[in-house]
């Protein structure tokens, strides 16, 4: 655990005490400091003080005697409305920080030099993130990888010379972050999201910018037109940055030739460091920018870090084992392939499915649905064999669907699963694929979209004759 020792003497009030909130109570005491802590909900305070952290409620506490409000992620900071705290913590002129914050400061302070990359976007930044670190740790380095990607980043070991922090940021985090100085900022992509946190696209685009901005060098996807203004700025404010694109050809900058990485000069010659062709874990073009980012983001550290950067860039790249829950290749029966894409819980994300599996494809979707539902899939009703509709969106996506792709209603993941399987048996197709990509939020029926995956995973062990993968 990395201890706040910057916050030594400092009374502290932590607002939130789910997972990065404990952590931050035990670094914040650990560091010297006098802690507050408190949470809505009456059980994560119960479990707290079980857990022995001091527990003060923060709705009559005087706030004139805290110095620094350290709040959760989740919690509004500006929209729809300031959470109470927040509100409580400004009329009190309280500096509001997040945990990753404490982190910045330690490093600042204990080890300014120690390689740090921050990774954010919209969509991949936990593909990314992982690849960063597998690629590192293939070569290998001292690798701590966490923050919005599970791990607690004050639950790493602390900054050393020699250690890679390889942190994924939601802009929720950037936001509690004013300090944030990464050796390498990557921005992937910028579309709407979290619009309900931040108001408009043009806040959301400016919160990710502030990451980009504070990097020694940044590298930035130029393959939508708000990365594309963050990267101009970049450049005219402070230089020290690159750019890279799945879709066009770069020079200077990083992008694709057919299905092999190319990193370019101005003079356009260009030095091939790997090729995606076969990696199933790295499949589509939406995956094609997660090892684009990941690989500049590498090469860009070592080279300001003045370390050799002719690495085994495509044995890195052929281990790496991906993540669960995107696009999770999860077993065969026979020549049925059964994906798990539950992370995918928006349109946005259900896309980059339809495109890696364009045809034979028998898709379950549904849950709690979002905005927008599944009109823009449109495009890719085409390659879908059968749909398979579960949840709360039953009705609304039969109705995009109806006219176009024949569909089942299913109501559950276990009937949806014993659906598309029987289907996908009957199938003369070459592979056929049973993909569950929801495209919606999975709280209707399950606590998370990991719980959701979970589930497929265990009903497609069931299928008698499957040949189960392993996870990574």
């Amino acid at each position: 655990m990395i201890r706040a020792t910057t916050f030594a003497g400092k009374s502290v009030a932590v607002f939130g005490l789910g997972g990065s909130g404990t952590v931050a109570v035990q670094s914040l005491l650990a560091g010297g400091a006098t802690v507050a802590a408190w949470d809505d909900n009456a059980a994560g305070r119960a479990t707290a003080a079980k857990a022995g952290l001091p527990i003060v409620d923060l709705t009559s506490a005087d706030w004139s005697q805290f110095e620094i409000l350290v709040l959760a992620p989740g919690v509004p900071l500006t929209h729809p409305e300031p959470h109470w705290t927040v509100s409580k913590a400004k009329a009190a002129g309280v500096e509001i920080v997040g945990d990753i914050e404490i982190f910045a400061r330690e490093r600042a302070a204990n080890a300014p030099e120690a390689p740090f990359i921050a990774i954010t976007g919209t969509n991949g930044k936990s593909t990314t993130t992982a690849l960063v670190g597998h690629i590192l740790r293939h070569a290998g380095y001292d690798v701590q990888m966490g923050g919005n990607i599970g791990v607690a980043i004050l639950q790493l070991e602390s900054p050393a010379a020699k250690r890679f922090h390889v942190v994924e940021m939601s802009s929720f985090q950037i936001d509690l972050t004013p300090t944030l100085n990464p050796t390498v900022g990557v921005l992937l992509n910028v579309t709407p999201d979290h619009l309900d946190r931040h108001g408009t696209i043009e806040n959301y685009a400016a919160v990710k910018e502030h990451l980009i901005n504070g990097a020694t060098v940044a590298t930035v996807g130029v393959d939508d037109a708000h990365c594309v203004d963050i990267l101009k700025r970049r450049v005219e404010e402070r230089g020290a940055a690159v750019a890279f694109s799945a879709k066009h050809k770069l020079a200077p900058g990083y992008s694709m030739l057919d299905t092999e990485i190319v990193c370019a000069n101005r003079e356009g010659l260009a030095v091939k460091l790997g090729n995606l062709a076969g990696i199933s874990t790295l499949r589509g073009g939406h995956n094609a920018q997660n090892a684009l980012a990941a690989v500049s983001a590498v090469r860009e550290a070592l080279s300001v870090l003045g370390l050799p950067t002719d690495l085994d860039w495509q044995g890195a790249l052929s281990t790496f084992g991906g993540l669960a829950h995107r696009m999770e290749e999860v077993g065969n029966l026979g020549s049925i392939l059964f994906i798990n894409d539950s992370k995918a819980t928006n349109a946005d994300s259900t896309e980059k499915a339809l495109l890696a599996f364009p045809r034979d494809c028998y898709w379950i979707l549904g849950g709690k649905p979002k905005d927008g539902g599944i009109q823009t899939l449109a495009p890719y009703f085409s390659g879908v064999a059968k749909a398979y509709l579960i949840g709360e969106a039953s009705n609304e996506f039969a109705a995009s669907l109806d006219g176009k792709v024949v569909y089942e209603r299913c109501g559950t993941l276990d009937m949806a699963v014993a659906a598309a399987s029987r289907d996908a048996s009957a199938s003369t197709s070459a592979q056929p694929v049973v993909l569950l990509s929801p495209a919606c939020a999975s709280y209707d029926q399950f606590k998370n979209f990991e719980v959701r995956g979970d589930a497929f995973r265990a009903l497609v062990a069931a299928i008698p004759g499957i040949s189960m993968r392993g996870r990574a």
